[in-house]
């Protein structure tokens, strides 16, 4: 081989290196459900035993499930180890993020974290785990983690041993939320007095493989396809949003369509991304605050820090007990902590740098992840001046009979305005989450939109 080819061999595989990193060796593989869980946490428990062991996480039959779908709380009976306040916070600092410290300081009569007993409750089905273990064989990052190679075959979980911060990202875009599913819920924007208006939604979300006529062709490229529609108050309803979420948004941008109910139209929608508003929010969340992050992560940089110890909302049934009114967990400046649980948790840490040239009201994004879940759990939301703006806080709690993971509330809290956003809650609706919905392709088309809009 001559120099010439040779030196142009060497530069073709630095490029092809630079937009596919490689997935992990089959000995690393090997971990999952050995040393590490099959989602790849550690299986141990920490030093002084405050987080156990993971052991498989609850039962299916861990507690009796209502005919409408609302679980039964397995931790009713315990009490909080401790409470964190205002006053005794700075005994707890290693332990706090930097925005629960902000919360303490900017409502110090009223924010508080009641710790209870940690329990890793959760885990996923057999079929799901598999899925993770050929995930970490065969994944890759393109370009830099901008998007997803080799993902269709597996389907779940990314990258289980993540090598850098935007890989720990992917694990949460990616990761399982019980198949496809239908729900209704509320979000609120309440006044700085705790006066507000519940907005009703109905969201149905649907998986590639879950779907019987969905095109073949898109089926490598499709993560999954949304639908939102808002059914209250009156002046909103009609409103609907469709979205087919894209594995790699930079070479295949989000799909969104808005059907706007006053026009009677229905439009492409580019705003439903990034710092878009988001859907009736009141500007007190973008469109890639929904489920803590969405989207896709090319506007930042993605530092991976390691792991922490952390006091996060957990196992939060009470709070999604049907024996809850709105009212019982909306108040001023921050939802109603009597009804909330914390508990002590490995998390991974990392942090969100906005990229020179890029556009977004978040310069920063400091974000806590679950090991057990890649659930995000706390977020730190820092402005163009590199101020604290809003936290973010994602009360989690483990759906035992169907092995999934999920949010009874994501609020987020502005610090600067003194209000915040809740969404999520389903306390006064009909039913919970509803799991294994059928789907056609054509229900999540641009020409079913306005359809759903007039319903």
């Amino acid at each position: 081989m001559n120099k010439f080819l040779q030196n142009s061999c060497i530069l073709a595989l630095s490029l092809l290196a630079g937009q596919v990193m490689a997935a992990v060796s089959a000995d690393q593989a090997a971990q999952l459900g050995t040393t590490l869980t099959p989602l790849g946490a550690q299986k141990e428990a920490n030093a002084d035993g405050s987080i156990p062991a993971w052991t498989g996480g609850l039962p299916k039959d861990a507690g009796a499930v209502a005919a409408n779908g609302f679980l039964a709380n397995p931790f009713a009976g315990e009490k909080p180890l401790l409470v964190i306040t205002a006053a005794n916070a700075a005994e707890y600092r290693d332990k706090l993020t930097d925005g629960q410290m902000a919360m303490f300081k900017r409502y110090p009569d009223s924010y508080r974290i009641p710790v209870y007993p940690s329990h890793r409750t959760a885990t996923v089905p057999a079929a799901i785990q598999e899925a993770a273990r050929k995930s970490a064989l065969q994944v890759e990052e393109v370009n830099g983690g901008d998007g997803l190679a080799n993902f269709a075959q597996s389907g779940y979980y990314a990258f289980p041993i993540p090598k850098n911060g935007v890989e720990v990202l992917w694990n949460h875009v990616t990761r399982y939320l019980g198949g496809n599913y239908s729900r209704s819920y509320i979000q609120v924007t309440p006044q700085v007095n705790g006066a507000y208006t519940p907005v009703r939604f109905l969201e149905e979300q649907v998986y590639p493989e879950q779907v019987a006529d969905f095109p073949a062709d898109k089926k490598g490229s499709i993560l999954y396809l949304v639908k939102q529609r808002v059914t209250a108050p009156a002046r909103l309803a009609g409103t609907a949003v469709l979205a087919h979420e894209t594995l790699n948004q930079i070479t295949e941008p989000r799909l969104a369509w808005i059907y706007n109910a006053g026009q009677r139209r229905v439009r492409r929608a580019p705003q439903v991304a990034y710092d878009g508003p988001g859907t009736a929010s009141d500007g007190l969340r973008t469109a890639d605050n929904l489920d803590m992050f969405n989207g896709a992560p090319d506007r930042y940089d993605w530092k991976l820090v390691g792991k922490k110890e952390l006091y996060i909302p957990y196992n939060s049934y009470a709070l999604e007990s049907p024996a809850l009114k709105y009212d019982d967990i909306i108040k001023a400046g921050h939802i109603n902590p009597e009804h909330t649980r914390y508990e002590l948790h490995r998390v991974w840490e990392v942090v969100a740098t906005l990229k020179s040239g890029s556009r977004h009201i978040y310069s920063k994004r400091h974000m806590y992840l679950d090991e057990d879940t890649w659930q995000i759990a706390e977020v730190d939301h820092y402005d163009g001046r590199g101020q604290l703006w809003r936290v973010a806080e994602g009360h989690a709690l483990y759906n035992y009979q169907q092995q999934t993971s999920y949010l009874a509330v994501e609020a987020l809290y502005d610090l600067m305005s003194s209000r915040y956003l809740a969404l999520g809650m389903r306390n006064q609706e009909p039913s919970t989450t509803t799991f294994g919905v059928e789907a056609k392709y054509f229900d999540f088309t641009p020409a079913a939109l306005r359809t759903d809009g007039l319903r």
